[in-house]
């Protein structure tokens, strides 16, 4: 059986705690790789590795920082199928949909390239006698990244590619259920010239990420994951004195005024909340349909729905691909199940889907909910599944207060031909992404993605400015110098004579 041991030092580091976790091909159900699970003195050892390799890479020049990226940035293109086709033996998506995650996590080393312009500080001349004052930013030392299971490439590269670009060594901690893209990512990053320690990948459960929170050595931890492990990250992280960015769970709503596009509307609803089998943070699991619309916004969707082929991640007919885990695909089924005695209409019921020949793999299909109440479990709970929720409103301001009323705050879109709907919903909506007539607003790299209420911990966003800002910190330099003509008696501060 395959093993997915650590990456250390430049290079793989066999596990030495002697616990070792399954890895699931999600089509099939069968265990096809094991994982090395590290022990708190393993990853010790993986921070010293980090803080020896920060004494130089902090000090590196941006030229030498770029030029490794710039290579890295060519390497991963070159291997985009290669990466693509690990997430899709471990998490099960389809290959198309894992070619999506390599290209928007490329988005950020793109702009980690672009460091040098980045970390420009500012300067001050004259704001005393002969006095300047200067602003910089300095890298933070060792940080580490702890990442979901639903995008072990792109979530990664959201953070090590900036983290390492500030100056900073990094030390990845990604999910046990799909670990193989992250090693992949690391030997690239060494192929392409990063130094060893700069990047180092650590394999483990929950004996690891407290190993990592606890570290004195650990400056700051990112984080993507639920809600309920966020705010722990945040809070243990925080207690021990370390910078934190920790993105939770959401529940993404759409609004759906009676003057949008109804099919337009519709396309987005499916391709939004069923897209990867909706494992995502930003999966539209809410749809709430405005006045009149409703039924047939619903039949729309439910005519679309039922045309989505599922199958294996490898096969290129496949549009969405089976669910990370068994166990995960039982708690999806209970919310539909359940839906009913909750007082939902159950339009679609996916549960109890099969497919040919891989009858043992984690599958589920399309469910659609209608009519679902704002104290039903399907509303309330995260599902991260292939599940949507239909809401009725009568009014804008009813769902937009609706919305509003939500726990979470990631993201959410308005679809209309009303600018000014827009323009106000924009302004008025409590969350830290909109779209409009965009169902899925995740930023360009260039932007910081993040959420509010309960879908963020921390401060600082995530990429963008607000990534360069969380990897470094700034500092503030005053000089005065004395003036050459003011240079004690028999001293001369001019050019040497050469005769």
């Amino acid at each position: 059986m395959k093993t997915v041991n650590h990456w250390i030092g430049g290079k793989t580091v066999e596990g030495a705690s002697g616990n070792y976790g399954p890895v699931t091909d999600p089509a099939t159900g069968e265990v096809t790789t094991q994982v090395a699970l590290a022990s708190t003195d393993e990853v010790d050892a993986a921070v010293q590795v980090a803080k020896e390799a920060f004494q130089t890479w902090g000090q590196s020049s941006l030229a030498a920082r770029t030029k490794v990226l710039f290579a890295y940035r060519a390497l991963l293109d070159a291997n985009r199928d290669a990466i693509a086709e690990l997430i899709t033996a471990e998490h099960g998506k389809v290959h198309s949909d894992a070619l999506g995650e390599v290209a928007r996590g490329l988005e950020i080393v793109e702009l980690a390239c672009g460091i040098t312009t980045q970390l420009k500080g500012e300067l001050s001349t004259s704001v005393s006698s002969r006095v300047d004052v200067a602003a910089i930013r300095q890298p933070l030392g060792v940080v580490a990244g702890i990442t979901p299971f639903n995008f072990p490439a792109m979530v990664p590269m959201w953070m090590f590619p900036l983290a390492v670009a500030c100056g900073n060594t990094f030390i990845l901690k990604p999910s046990e259920k799909d670990p193989s893209a992250a090693n992949k990512l690391a030997e690239l990053a060494s192929e392409a010239g990063l130094p060893a320690g700069v990047l180092n990948v650590v394999h483990g459960d929950k004996v690891a990420v407290d190993a990592l929170l606890a570290h004195p050595d650990i400056a700051a931890v990112s984080f993507v994951g639920s809600t309920p492990i966020a705010r722990h990250i945040h809070t243990t992280a925080a207690a021990n004195g370390k910078r934190v960015q920790a993105l939770g769970g959401a529940k993404n709503h759409m609004l759906v005024l009676p003057d949008a596009d109804l099919d337009a509307a519709a396309d987005a609803a499916v391709s939004a909340a069923y897209g990867s089998a909706g494992e995502r943070c930003m999966a539209i699991s809410a749809v709430v349909a405005v006045g009149s619309i409703g039924d047939t916004l619903v039949e729309k969707i439910r005519e679309r729905a039922e045309k989505i082929k599922i199958g294996p991640g490898n096969d290129p007919t496949s549009e969405m691909g089976p669910l990370i885990t068994a166990a995960h695909r039982d708690k999806v089924a209970s919310y539909v199940k359940g839906a009913a005695d909750q007082g939902a209409d159950v339009v679609l019921d996916g549960t109890g889907y099969t497919v040919d020949g891989f009858e043992k793999g984690h599958w589920i299909g399309l469910s659609l909910l209608d009519n679902v109440k704002t104290d039903s479990d399907a509303y309330r709970d995260e599902i991260f599944g292939p599940v949507l929720c239909v809401l009725r409103a009568e009014t804008y301001e009813e769902g937009v207060a609706l919305i509003n009323a939500s726990p979470f705050g990631n993201g959410t879109a308005i679809f209309t031909r009303d600018g000014g709907a827009a323009r106000r919903f924009q302004l008025e909506i409590e969350a830290g992404m909109v779209g409009v007539n965009v169902p899925i607003p995740v930023p360009v790299g260039y932007h910081s993605f993040g959420g509010w209420k309960d879908s963020l911990f921390g401060d600082h966003h995530i990429y963008g400015n607000d990534g360069v800002h969380f990897y470094t910190r700034g500092k503030v330099v005053t000089t005065r110098w004395p003036d050459p003509s003011e240079a004690p008696a028999g001293v001369d501060l001019g050019f040497p004579r050469n005769h």
